[in-house]
């Protein structure tokens, strides 16, 4: 599968996040990637992007690598002529530009569609912006996450907004952006042809509202912070400490589900109690039933829960941390090695899916 593309040529005029996911993701699977970028500004910005724990005198920041590793990079200040004159020519032999401009800009440039069009009519120009095409708005994914509703529903009741610890609105920007090209691409192969695509963060923000977005145009519910737990469903969410003091959560989706967890801890009854037979009625009393059900869970050590959990098909998580999700066997397959700038990394898979010939 990672040879599937072995023959696409992918220009990627983008930084950040966004932009580069979509390279990365095409990189992965086999396609030759050209990741320009400007020497005289240093390049994608995301390269001086350090933590604290990363050695000053590496070039470049371990958040760089985590969508731009497997990519040739191209040092090209397109404001030259000559420069912009190289671009030109690679264009000509590529498949796929992604670009994220700012409004204006792909023109002041000397690389707005028309011009690449009219150096290659099979190109699929493929562009991401932060609110539309039309809109002049610096778009960093905090911005995203605020404007689309996203911070208002995140974080514990009556605590301020909360922004969510991944770029998520870049990386669902990044998805549609990939869905896009490939229905450009399926649609060359059958007709030939070029085709432009394009995908804002503020409609693929909106696009992921999905059962919030309803809970408020359908039954009017505005959304609100909740921690962790689920406006329609309960217990979900809730964290519970076991005796060895772990902390773990479920995700209970049905009566039958609930049904298994009163019979693990060995409370029968509470499955029938009016106030907690229904779904309907758990999320009702849901501050109750989470005192109830913290006091039979705090009982348990990790492992014993967790096997019982497994045997009755009940939905439980322990809160991990990422040492401990990349110590898990099922996490190994999705690592990567590359070796960059002489010395070798991990990253982490942008393919979460398989694919197999019958």
């Amino acid at each position: 599968m990672n040879t599937i593309f072995k023959d696409l040529v992918v220009i990627e005029l983008a930084g950040v996040l966004a932009g580069p996911s979509v390279g990365y993701f095409f990189a992965e699977l086999g396609a030759k990637v050209i990741k320009v970028e400007n020497p005289t500004s240093g390049g994608d910005v995301t390269r001086s992007w350090k933590l604290k724990t990363e050695d000053p005198k590496e070039a470049t920041s371990a958040y760089f690598w985590s969508v731009n590793a497997l990519k040739t990079i191209e040092w090209l200040d397109i404001t030259k002529p000559r420069d912009l004159e190289k671009l030109y020519q690679l264009i000509k032999e590529a498949d796929l530009l992604i670009t994220n401009f700012k409004k204006g800009d792909d023109v002041k440039l000397k690389v707005d569609e028309a011009t690449v069009r009219s150096l290659n009519p099979k190109i699929i120009y493929a562009g991401i912006n932060g609110f539309g095409s039309q809109s002049s708005r610096t778009a960093y994914d905090l911005i995203l996450q605020a404007e689309s509703g996203f911070m208002s529903m995140n974080g514990e009741p009556n605590a301020q907004a909360l922004k969510m610890p991944v770029a998520l609105i870049d990386v669902l920007a990044g998805h549609q952006l990939k869905e896009a090209i490939l229905i450009a691409l399926l649609q060359r192969y059958k007709t030939g042809e070029g085709s432009s695509v394009s995908v804002s963060l503020f409609d693929s923000a909106v696009a992921s509202l999905v059962n919030q977005a309803t809970n408020w145009l359908v039954a009017k519910q505005l959304p609100k912070p909740l921690g962790s737990t689920h406006p329609n469903i309960a217990p979900y969410g809730e964290l519970f400490e076991t005796k060895d003091k772990h902390l773990v959560t479920f995700a209970i989706g049905n009566n039958k589900q609930f049904k298994q967890l009163c019979e693990l801890i060995q409370y029968n009854s509470l499955a029938g109690d009016p106030k907690y037979a229904t779904n309907a009625a758990r999320v009702n009393n849901r501050a109750q039933l989470y005192s109830i059900l913290y006091d039979y869970i705090k009982q348990f050590n990790f492992k014993q829960l967790f096997e019982a959990c497994l045997l009755q098909e009940i939905p439980l998580g322990k809160i991990r941390n990422l040492k401990e999700v990349f110590d898990l066997p099922e996490a190994q397959h999705m690592l990567r090695e590359h070796t960059v700038e002489k010395k070798t990394i991990k990253t982490v898979s942008g393919i979460a899916f398989k694919f197999n010939k019958p």
